[in-house]
C-alpha cells in the first residue's frame, strides 16, 4: 500500500513493549485483563475469528489505534479474509458514523500490512 498512515506492525510492537512496565507494575490487574481476554475469545457459539472481527469493528467504532493494530493482527492470524474485514468495517461505520469511516480506512490498512507479512 502506498503512503500508509501508520506502520501497524510497528504500532503493535511498540505497544507490546510499552505494556511490559504496566504488566510489571500492576500484575494482578493485567493478569485479570488477560484472563478476561482469554475467556472472551474462547470459541463457543462464535468462533475466535468472528470474535476478532467483532473486536476490530469495536476498535474502529471506539477509535482506538492500538486496538486496531492488535485486532487486525489477530484477525489475520485467525484466517480472516479481506472481504470479511470489509463487511466488518461496514458494520463499524454503520454503528460509529463519520469518524468510523476514518478509522475503518486505518483498520483496513492495518489488516493489509499484517496480511502482507504472512
Amino acid at each position: 500500500m502506498a503512503n500508509p498512515t501508520h506502520d501497524w506492525p510497528e504500532v503493535a510492537a511498540a505497544l507490546s513493549g510499552a505494556m511490559r512496565p504496566l504488566r510489571q507494575g500492576a500484575p494482578e490487574t493485567m493478569a485479570a485483563f488477560s484472563g478476561l481476554a482469554k475467556a472472551a475469545l474462547e470459541p463457543k457459539a462464535l468462533d475466535t475469528k468472528t470474535k476478532e472481527l467483532i473486536a476490530l469493528g469495536i476498535a474502529v467504532a471506539t477509535r482506538c489505534d492500538g486496538c486496531i493494530a492488535f485486532h487486525a493482527q489477530a484477525a489475520v492470524k485467525q484466517g480472516a479474509t479481506r472481504d470479511e474485514v470489509m463487511e466488518t468495517m461496514g458494520m463499524a461505520i454503520y454503528m460509529g458514523a463519520g469518524p468510523s469511516v476514518m478509522y475503518a480506512a486505518q483498520a483496513l490498512e492495518a489488516f493489509d500490512q499484517f496480511a502482507a507479512k504472512v
